[in-house]
């Protein structure tokens, strides 16, 4: 495990003293992705959670401020496709928008298996980053973003978040921005 010095945030709320944190491997390489690339952003720990949602009622923060980070095949090329944890993917509107942005006809979109994510990704027992650049993935992110000025990002690993900036973001992941996501109706979501 690598370590790194950082203030970590846990459940969104306290800020603790800096102190010397060992990361996992997978999270230690997109904090050194992120200050590679000089952008400010905030690692927060929590305890250990496997969906953007449960990241959400763990930290207590609203579902839009959350981004849920999917892999995506579109036709024969992978893409990192990020939207707020309160919306589902719409794949039409995503194959209208990967066809507009490569420039050609995109005639199938899925989610591939896990098995593919983890041959995509080259990693094992990991959650999918939101850092399409580490992959070498296009990333394509949801407009309703934009409505949060920082959002969470997940980190690639169940106990760690980034929290950042979302022009960052954008800037960072050259993605591209587009209105696919559809508003879920969510039961008994306290924040």
């Amino acid at each position: 495990m690598a370590k790194k010095k950082t203030t970590t945030k846990t459940g969104g709320k306290k800020s603790l003293p800096k102190k010397e944190v060992k990361l996992p491997p997978k999270v230690a390489k997109v904090i050194a992705y992120l200050e590679k690339a000089g952008v400010s952003h905030n690692l927060l720990s929590h305890k250990t959670v496997y969906t953007a949602y449960d990241a959400a009622a763990t930290m207590k923060r609203k579902l839009s401020e959350m981004a849920k980070s999917l892999l995506v095949k579109a036709d024969k090329d992978y893409y990192a496709v990020i939207l707020p944890a309160d919306q589902n993917l719409d794949m039409e509107k995503l194959k209208k928008i990967i066809s507009k942005a490569g420039g050609k006809d995109v005639k199938a979109v899925k989610i591939p298996a896990e098995k593919v994510m983890t041959e995509v990704l080259k990693a094992k027992n990991m959650a999918m980053t939101a850092f399409g650049g580490l992959h070498q993935l296009p990333v394509i992110a949801e407009k309703n973003l934009e409505k949060a000025r920082k959002v969470i990002f997940s980190s690639g690993g169940f106990n760690h978040s980034v929290e950042m900036k979302l022009k960052d973001f954008l800037k960072l992941e050259n993605a591209v921005l587009g209105k696919f996501g559809i508003k879920r109706k969510i039961k008994n979501y306290k924040n």
